[in-house]
């Protein structure tokens, strides 16, 4: 099969669950508009009708794939909402995501005030193939310790754990007290700076901790983990671990990223470790003829191994 792995939707209960929200995040109608404000970012225009399940189907069948699994967008910090505003708007995002037909499978996401590991349990009784976590819930030592509550579950369960670029607990709570983005910045001025520093944090502490503690989780990076791997060598030369290309149960989506840089990761994790992601509607796959130019015999198998066979099973 061939499958994306990162994709996101906003569907009608989840758009209609912020937009009764008064605090940051939230949606507002504004003149003809549909209009995303979240805490750290700019505000950002939600093309619904491009957002309709057809639609969207349609593209899955256009880039030739049999699936997409849509995920929760971590940087809208919502699984670090007070526990009931974070169930409330997580609720309406699975009531969405799980309700559309065709070719789409999904990701659970959890609260992550009060870890609770019937969360765990939750996501994965309603349908979804796994849980997605923020990349700034896993930046520490630390941090690896305060989620193993749903890393220990899912470890159990045997179900994949999809790390987002998304932020932590301080990084949230900062932005929702006031502006932290300037009007002079770019508009992808967060994705090439804190997704992808948090990105690269999560896998380091994932490889310092994470492995150790779980060791037969299986872990699937985003946007190649920030292109972590690219620095083993700095990381051995400052005496990391120097066990950071070889662990056969840690995967990486290409989303993002070009022939360049997915040859430079493919020649220091292996061809059979590459999935792959296009975070659709986000970004449309670059450059438009990647598709056809991968090779779909090893990233079929590794998203077998990536997602297990039941839990692609349940995604076909």
């Amino acid at each position: 099969m061939k499958v994306d792995v990162h994709q996101h939707l906003w569907s009608e209960p989840l758009v209609q669950a912020l937009a009764e929200r008064g605090e940051l995040p939230f949606v507002r109608r504004e003149r003809g508009l549909t209009v995303l404000y979240l805490a750290g970012e700019r505000p950002y225009v939600l093309d619904l009708d491009a957002e309709a399940p057809e639609r969207r189907a349609s593209l899955v069948e256009l880039d030739g794939l049999d699936r997409a699994l849509l995920c929760l967008s971590s940087p809208l910090g919502i699984e670090w909402l007070a526990r009931a505003e974070s169930r409330s708007l997580i609720d309406a995002y699975h009531e969405g995501a799980l309700a559309l037909r065709g070719p789409f499978g999904v990701w659970g996401a959890v609260p992550l005030e009060s870890l609770d590991a019937q969360d765990v349990d939750h996501a994965l009784e309603i349908g979804c193939v796994g849980v997605s976590l923020p990349a700034g819930a896993l930046a520490s030592v630390d941090d690896i310790t305060r989620v193993r509550p749903v890393l220990s579950r899912l470890e159990l369960l045997e179900a994949p754990l999809l790390v987002h670029p998304g932020p932590g607990p301080a990084r949230a709570a900062c932005a929702a007290a006031g502006p932290e983005t300037s009007l002079k910045d770019p508009l992808w001025w967060p994705a090439l700076t804190h997704y992808i520093a948090g990105m690269q944090a999560a896998w380091l502490a994932f490889l310092t901790a994470g492995r150790s503690q779980h060791p037969r989780l299986r872990v699937i990076f985003t946007m190649l983990a920030g292109l972590a791997p690219v620095h083993a060598e700095r990381l051995s030369s400052r005496g990391g671990p120097e066990s950071a290309d070889t662990d056969p149960l840690v995967f990486y989506d290409i989303s993002s990223y070009g022939p360049t840089a997915v040859g430079s990761v493919e020649g220091l994790i292996g061809a059979e470790q590459l999935l792959y992601g296009s975070d659709r509607p986000v970004l449309e796959p670059s450059p438009p003829s990647l598709l056809d130019e991968l090779d779909w015999d090893p990233i079929a198998d590794g998203t077998r191994r990536a997602l297990g066979t039941g839990r692609l099973a349940a995604a076909r």
